[in-house]
């Protein structure tokens, strides 16, 4: 689009033959009509947009906005992205081709026909397929994997992504998301696939003299549904509280139909879920993102809560991967949604009061709050602390043999209880929350009583996020500027606070491989943390101000002391990343 005067970007020739080579392999009409008007439109800029930076394997797999090209999300890009995927498992040896993999989908636009895709490819390269009959929570895929013994999985989410997102998340054999050097081996097979497919829309991107492709499976839900069911009661006390009244949303997405039946069949209830947003509807229509973290998202379940007298509000992001929860404070009798460290270390203390062994591990990220480590300690448990993302924190016993993860959980809201699901699980979690819950009920106290008692043990432990939303198809490339800024650049000082020490990730650290995060530690037990985001064109920011343990009549005393401490610090930082962004802006 020209604005003003200025002249518009022409297409060059040379981009034009890319994009009619695309358009002669794209199966999909709707994706070639739209890359054919802004070709007759001479719309240089988006076109240059939908090709410039092709989208490759991220934190979780791959993820963006629908529409044609290989820098958006499409049938093509999924197609050819399963080819290198199903080179990957027929490498590994015909066992693993005959183990197969596992296909899983959400209700997004386009899951249907990605998933579809994933299916035909996978089974054309001579991989044994399974896919699960109807759109299901991200967890159950997870499952999946494992349950079936599957040398991999494929998941169709974009998770808590807007509505013009989707995305392919990729599973390994062992459950968990795919992780170096494997997704390396993965975009190189997807990049010779795509070097060497001059395929039309209907010819196949296998190998070629495969005779007949085997069928394509579909899973048994019954079976699959009632082997998570037992899985995910196994984390609960056959004896403990269940007493609550409870209110759910799934914000428009599939965990409305697993979890409300799983936490009444569990003993909960009852469960009132938000009627508005109950049924999967991939526009999202009552939430401007649907996230369970975003101001507002759970307006409509905060107002039934207020208006049945229910105990506890639970959320799930559209995939059901995510937890955010909601408690009725006993001091001023508003509801207070917990964050995501609030959460992670309530599930850890109640499962470590659950579980017994000297082989426990307990885990989380470098972002997220060290009251976990202390918790630890005092258990007498094994800790590790690892990068951002659950391909990580599900395999943190491997850092540790000969021990069991338990519990892991990453601040933004996501957890894990136990190893049945080698992911983060919203509805697992949710379970065991509802326990923790009713336990505080029958016990005549409250969550946020139980949250008081570890803050007073441990010491207080504020923790805060910022973001910097960047857009456009060189986002990418300015949130690594900024945070090379901040390397080349470190500030001695922050809102007063000397900085002690700059811990540079880029080449890894200890036990940690390399990650493009900064860690600075300053005075008064105050850390930030900046890296840019894996699935979205973000650059976050993380804070954490603790003090030492103290008694619970001076608790509220310490909080705002180290909200003093954490505002001004997350002001500052905020402050120094728009400098930098709008001094890059300018820079010709």
């Amino acid at each position: 689009m020209t604005v003003g005067h200025e002249k518009a970007e022409p297409v060059s020739a040379a981009l034009a033959a890319e994009a009619e080579a695309w358009m002669a392999a794209d199966p999909d009409p709707s994706t070639r009509t739209e890359l054919a008007a802004l070709l007759e439109a001479g719309d240089g800029a988006e076109v240059r947009a939908r090709f410039e930076h092709p989208l490759m394997f991220g934190t979780a797999g791959l993820r963006g906005a629908l529409g044609a090209g290989p820098a958006r999300m499409n049938r093509l890009v999924v197609r050819r992205t399963t080819a290198g995927v199903a080179q990957w498992v027929l490498d590994q040896g015909a066992e693993a081709a005959r183990r197969g993999i596992v296909v899983g989908r959400d209700a997004r636009h386009g899951s249907d026909e990605f998933a579809g895709d994933v299916a035909t490819i996978a089974a054309a390269a001579g991989l044994r397929v399974r896919v699960v009959s109807r759109p299901l929570p991200t967890p159950v895929t997870a499952f999946a994997v494992k349950h079936f013994g599957a040398a991999a999985g494929v998941m169709i989410t974009a998770s808590h992504n807007p509505a013009s997102d989707n995305g392919y998340k990729l599973y390994m054999a062992d459950g968990a998301q795919v992780i170096p050097p494997d997704d390396s081996c993965i975009s190189e097979a997807v990049r010779i696939v795509a070097a060497r497919t001059t395929d039309s829309p209907t010819t196949s991107m296998t190998s070629p003299g495969r005779v007949a492709a085997p069928p394509v499976e579909l899973i048994d839900e019954a079976e699959l549904l009632g082997a998570y069911r037992r899985a995910a009661f196994s984390l609960l006390d056959p004896a403990g509280a269940r007493r609550l009244r409870i209110v759910y949303t799934p914000l428009h997405g599939v965990g409305g139909e697993v979890l409300p039946s799983l936490l009444e069949e569990a003993g909960f209830g009852p469960v009132s879920v938000v009627a508005a947003q109950a049924a999967p509807d991939p526009d999202f229509p009552t939430v401007p993102f649907p996230n369970p973290e975003e101001p507002g998202a759970l307006d409509l379940a905060l107002a039934d809560a207020t208006r049945l007298g229910a105990d506890l509000v639970l959320a799930n992001d559209p995939d059901a991967d995510r937890l955010a929860v909601a408690v009725p404070d006993p001091t001023s009798g508003a509801w207070r949604v917990l964050t995501g460290d609030e959460l992670g270390v309530l599930l850890a203390d109640h499962v470590l009061s659950s579980t017994i062994g000297a082989d426990r591990l307990v885990a989380t990220t470098i972002v997220s709050s060290t009251m976990l480590s202390a918790m630890a300690e005092a258990a007498g448990v094994a800790y590790v602390e690892t990068l951002t993302g659950f391909k990580w924190i599900a395999r943190a016993a491997l850092r540790r043999p000969g021990f069991r993860l338990v519990f892991g959980y990453e601040e933004a809201i996501g957890y894990e209880v136990g190893d049945a699901v080698s992911d983060k699980d919203g509805l697992s979690a949710a379970l065991v929350a509802a326990e923790l819950a009713a336990r505080a009920k029958a016990q005549g106290t409250s969550v946020v009583g139980r949250l008081d008692c570890l803050a007073s043990r441990f010491g207080v432990h504020l923790t805060a996020q910022w973001s910097l939303r960047l857009a456009g198809p060189t986002a990418q490339d300015e949130m690594a500027e900024i945070v090379s800024r901040w390397r080349r650049d470190p500030p001695a000082a922050l809102a007063g606070l000397a900085v002690t020490e700059l811990v540079d990730l880029s080449d890894g650290n200890g036990e940690l491989p390399p990650t493009d995060a900064l860690v600075l530690r300053l005075e008064q037990g105050a850390r930030v943390v900046l890296r840019p985001s894996g699935t979205e064109p973000k650059l976050k920011g993380y804070f954490e101000v603790v003090t030492g343990p103290v008694p619970l009549g001076r608790l509220a005393e310490a909080r705002r002391r180290a909200d003093r401490l954490l505002r001004p610090l997350k002001d500052e930082v905020a402050a120094r990343c728009q400098s930098i962004k709008g001094s890059s802006a300018s820079e010709p």
